[in-house]
């Protein structure tokens, strides 16, 4: 990578270069101006580009913009750096988007490629990692979900999996939701009866689980089936999710028939039970195909400046489910243009299908064709059908697209109002765009966890959600005021840290100490605090509004907590329960204020209502799988040394953690792979004189 900054370039350089009929006519002529790019900072910034434009070569790359404070503004790839790069400082034909970007522009980066197609794969990755303002960019919170069948150990294990393959199997899907996989992952228990656990826990069971019992696994753990035949099962889950269904429910029907021919009628019977269950897994899939056996059909629709982009998986002739996208996107971009772009992230953390189908003629669609081919190491095409079944099946996707957007926008509407009349309810100058509720949960003090969720213009914003274990040695079990003392000091010292607030913010007053008229300038107070809400497509890290579950003490802990870390002007609301914890009698309480409560029908009360129970239920939750760790915890788990082998040792030699807690020395060391050494350290454990 190649960086160079504007004065680095020599005069004489810039001097010669200016005769290259690459390089277009000076900036600032002729452009159309608007929202806060000005003649000079148009100027200024073409300016910067033209000297690194001066010492480009004419190879494929991809280039960054930059702004003054070292955040990049947009991330793109070129055939010919030097012919791409030179464009943007033409004096006319540039759009308000690439004229307000080529205004922001203080300095650039560039990467030479081999090729236009590494050039294309490359920007995909960075626009995901860097969320450039100007690119079209794809909110992909969660990546999808797949379905692994392991081959790295004795007896193959069936599960759901997401993110990275760095796991050795095979993998199957993507499916459109948790959902599917999991009604896909029981049917192949069913049918295959593979097992589903983890390693440690294979490797520690001592007797058949319950799936067993039920017949929804084979028991490989403890030898109820010999590990061959056990291979056998796994062999067959692959080919039937490979595609090749019916050879498998052939080999089954004739195992059952040969089976009742043999009079083993409860042998036929399971062979039956798993052919039902295959056929499970194919009819609840959807909607089938005859033609297609494995692609993606991507449509893309528009509304109001909004974009939507819907996305079905067909794999094995078979509808995995569909999911709806609504990347950030410049309203002046046109379809076509926002679908290429999409495509190229999109698949940048997940392997192309042989076929996917558009809804739009994209330009370069030959190019990323390529692009894709290389990064799946097989043939991948792209195209637009006109008519047969590809053609019903983008319509179909195209009609999904419609209806998602819309609901989208209505929810939107219906988030921006209730938004408005929550700020209007507590004082806020302006509708709040980020609000974060705290809560904590414990059953006597044990297991103590804090959760925090966030709720914005679009609704709850999941991927922001966090869970506080509570760590601190002063901490006295179910207080409840140090709790939260200790979870928003540890929230707001991290976001003071990592993105500190303007000066100016720190003045600002708590909601409950605004004075009366301050509502006029508060778009203009709020930018100055807040620059993130400048940008309406970002979502600020800050909060504009903090619910604490609570009356006056959570509210004073909460208040102590962010003034302890210098996290001043952030506006505070207690919200306690009613009389006999009866929703609709809430009190709140703001510092500097006295309490109020709001009318009973009040769209402002159901949704704070709304709010606290979300952070409630994810408070609890993270609670019980909390709890759950612990109680599924082995004593023999926290000996140095121990590890699963020794453990699984201990237990087949012993029976019981009962057991190997009596044992002698003597009688520890004669267990199989325990050698003295790691028998005194069990001894001593268990008799409080390790250490």
């Amino acid at each position: 990578m190649s960086r160079v900054a504007a004065n680095d370039v020599p005069p004489d350089i810039l001097d010669d270069e200016r005769d290259e009929t690459e390089l277009a006519p000076e900036a600032g002529s002729g452009i159309e101006l608007d929202f806060d790019a000005t003649p000079a900072s148009v100027e200024a910034g073409a300016a910067v580009i033209r000297r690194f434009w001066a010492t480009l070569p004419a190879a494929p790359g991809v280039y960054r913009m930059i702004d003054p404070k070292g955040d990049v503004l947009y991330v793109g790839k070129a055939k010919s750096l030097k012919a791409r790069v030179g464009s943007y400082v033409r004096g006319a034909g540039h759009s308000t988007r690439i004229t307000r970007m080529i205004a922001e522009t203080a300095s650039m980066e560039f990467v030479t490629t081999e090729t236009e197609t590494e050039a294309l794969l490359l920007e995909a990755n960075l626009i995901k990692q860097l969320r450039p303002r100007y690119n079209v960019v794809l909110r992909d919170d969660k990546s999808l979900p797949y379905i692994l069948l392991t081959a790295d150990s004795e007896a193959p294990q069936v599960v759901k999996h997401r993110g990275a393959r760095n796991r050795k199997g095979y993998y199957f899907g993507p499916f459109a939701s948790v959902w599917a996989v999991n009604r896909t992952i029981n049917a192949l228990q069913r049918a295959f009866l593979l097992r589903s656990c983890s390693d440690s826990y294979y490797e520690n069971r001592t007797r058949p689980c319950l799936l067993f019992q039920i017949k929804r696994c084979s028991g490989p753990c403890t030898g109820e089936i010999p590990l061959p035949e056990y291979g056998v099962l796994a062999e067959e889950a692959r080919a039937f999710l490979s595609g090749r269904s019916s050879a498998v429910k052939e080999r089954l029907a004739a195992e059952m028939n040969h089976a009742s021919e043999e009079l083993e009628f409860e042998r036929a019977a399971r062979y039956r039970d798993r052919l039902a269950a295959l056929s499970a897994v194919q009819s609840t899939q959807g909607i089938n195909t005859q033609n297609t056996e494995e692609a993606d059909i991507i449509a893309i629709d528009e509304q109001a400046g909004s974009f939507c982009v819907e996305v079905f998986f067909f794999r094995n002739h078979q509808n995995w489910g569909n999911r709806a996208y609504f990347p950030r996107a410049d309203k002046a971009l046109g379809r076509a243009e926002v679908l290429a772009s999409f495509i190229a992230q999109f698949y940048d953390d997940k392997p192309p299908p042989r076929l996917v189908l558009l809804s739009e003629e994209i330009e370069e669609c030959a190019l990323l064709a390529g692009a894709l081919t290389v990064k799946a190491g097989r043939k991948v095409e792209i195209s637009v059908p006109q008519r047969g079944e590809r053609r019903q099946l983008v319509e179909s996707a195209l009609r999904n697209a419609k209806e998602a957007l819309g609901r989208r926008l209505a929810e939107t509407s219906s988030q921006a109002k209730l938004l408005e009349s929550l700020g209007a309810a507590f004082g806020l100058p302006t509708a709040p765009r980020r609000i974060e509720v705290y809560d904590n949960s414990h059953i006597m003090g044990t297991n103590a966890v804090g959760a925090m969720i966030v709720a914005g213009p679009n609704g709850l914003m999941k991927t922001h959600y966090r869970t506080f274990n509570m760590r601190s040695e002063e901490l006295t079990p179910g207080d409840d005021y140090a709790m939260m003392r200790e979870m928003l000091r540890r929230r707001f010292a991290r976001l003071v840290k990592e993105n500190p607030r303007p000066a100016s913010s720190a003045e600002a007053p708590d909601a409950g100490e605004m004075p009366p008229g301050s509502v006029a300038s508060a778009e203009a107070e709020r930018e100055a605090t807040n620059p993130e809400s400048a940008d309406p497509e970002s979502f600020p890290a800050w909060p504009d509004l903090v619910l604490i579950d609570g009356g006056k003490g959570q509210l004073e802990a909460a208040r102590s907590a962010l003034a302890e870390v210098g996290a001043t002007g952030v506006p505070l609301v207690g919200v306690a329960k009613g009389r006999d914890r009866e929703a609709g009698r809430e009190t709140f309480f703001m510092p500097g204020r006295e309490p109020i409560r709001l009318p009973p029908r009040d769209p402002a009360l159901y949704f704070v209502q709304r709010l606290r129970d979300e952070a409630h239920r994810f408070a609890i939750g993270a609670h019980r799988a909390k709890r759950k760790r612990e109680m599924t915890r082995s004593p023999l788990d926290e000996i140095p040394g121990i590890g699963p082998a020794r453990k699984r040792a201990l237990l087949h030699h012993f029976g019981t953690m009962k057991a190997i807690q009596r044992a002698a020395l003597d009688d520890l060391m004669r267990a199989p792979g325990v050698n003295a050494a790691t028998a005194r350290t069990v001894y001593d454990f268990f008799r409080g004189t390790a250490g």
